[in-house]
């Protein structure tokens, strides 16, 4: 079934009516009113800012007062609601000439917040530049950087990954070949934020981010197949805890911590109640009103079927074995520092409406995550004839 825009539409408007009435109460929209102007206006400098997170920073940024000013190599083109210096610059080719002229002038930042970063050499040779002129530096990390993900409940200050080589001879061309070193080079970029910057250096280290501007369609895919109606196979019991971040509230709640010089390491994932994967699906079925039916098939027959956590059954993984503590990572420390939650309702709004808005095509492609609907109806009746025999 191919997707009707008004079709999306209309039901993103009604999960933001949803989200406006009170449901999903228990996480209240970080957006429910214009941000109020900071007390004192930030010079900010932020490496990226049109990819998922960014944009998001450089509007609330706006929105409280600050100057911005974003470095990228200019292949997307946002429109902003207000004036964005806009540097351009390679880091792939170590091409930072255009922030160099600008510290030749004397310029110096508040903040930097380094979006993109995966590879430590883009850390170092970003402080070659900046280090000097800045107060601090901000890095978006991942959980990914953790070298345990089977043990439930840890906090910052658990071990990370560990690279075995040189980390700073990798680029971006050679983890894109082999993705199995993305945990080592985020930890080992990481170790080069805190080298360079010391005290100064913040990691913020999310989990799954959300929301609108999701190319992957992560979470999405849920929505959209939510919205199509019938019976929905949805994975194991679900009882195993989900965490995720709306990119909305990861980017507003770093420009609160550039203007609070709040420094350290956090992990950004929330939401700030226990969750569930049943939970989740739920509330994302309230908020598109429509009448799905939930299958919930146990883990250990999807794997028989093939059908894959995470790349099948976005968001999901199962909360046993090697990623039991995957979706269980204390934010504790985060949200003691201002971290705050939209709901699922609005989260769920915003991604329809994001979508909605997206070129025909890629509408009628459906999402890039998630199982499609002919795996899925084989699946259904998979379950269904084992259930019988």
């Amino acid at each position: 079934m191919s997707l009707d825009r008004r079709d999306v539409l209309k039901l993103a408007a009604l999960a933001l009516a949803a989200t406006a009435t009170g449901a999903q109460a228990q996480a209240a929209p970080a957006d429910a009113a214009r941000p109020q102007r900071a007390a004192r206006p930030l010079d900010l400098l932020i490496l990226g800012g049109t990819g998922l997170t960014g944009p998001h920073q450089v509007r609330y940024a706006l929105a409280r007062g600050h100057r911005v000013t974003i470095f990228n190599r200019g292949r997307k083109q946002p429109e902003w609601p207000g004036d964005v210096q806009q540097l351009l610059g390679d880091r792939d080719t170590n091409d930072y000439a255009s922030i160099k002229a600008e510290v030749a002038k004397g310029r110096r930042w508040d903040a930097v917040i380094d979006n993109p970063s995966s590879v430590p050499v883009w850390i170092r040779d970003a402080a070659k530049v900046v280090k000097g002129h800045t107060d601090g530096y901000m890095m978006i990390s991942s959980l990914s950087a953790y070298a345990d993900n089977a043990t439930p409940g840890q906090d910052e200050t658990a071990a990370v990954a560990t690279f075995d080589g040189d980390a700073l001879k990798e680029t971006m061309t050679s983890l894109r070949a082999d993705m199995n070193k993305y945990a080592g080079l985020k930890a080992t970029s990481e170790a080069e934020t805190r080298k360079q910057f010391g005290d100064r250096a913040t990691i913020v280290r999310p989990g799954l981010i959300v929301g609108p501007g999701d190319e992957t369609d992560r979470f999405t895919y849920w929505p959209l197949r939510l919205m199509r109606g019938g019976e929905v196979l949805c994975p194991g019991d679900g009882r195993d805890p989900v965490k995720f971040i709306d990119a909305r509230d990861l980017g507003e709640w770093m420009i609160r911590l550039a203007e609070n010089r709040t420094r350290g390491i956090f992990n950004a994932i929330g939401p700030d109640y226990d969750l569930d994967m049943a939970a989740l699906l739920y509330g994302i079925r309230a908020s598109t009103t429509q009448g799905a039916r939930f299958t919930f098939v146990p883990a250990d027959f999807l794997e028989a079927q093939n059908v894959s956590p995470w790349g099948d059954m976005p968001v999901w993984v199962p909360n046993s074995g090697d990623s039991a503590g995957f979706h269980t990572r204390s934010n504790a420390k985060a949200i003691a520092v201002g971290l705050t939650f939209r709901s699922i309702a609005d989260t769920t709004a915003a991604t329809l409406a994001w979508f909605a808005a997206q070129p025909e095509e890629r509408r009628k492609a459906g999402a890039r995550s998630g199982i499609k609907a002919e795996r899925e109806a084989e699946g259904l009746k998979a379950w269904k004839a084992k259930a019988k025999s």
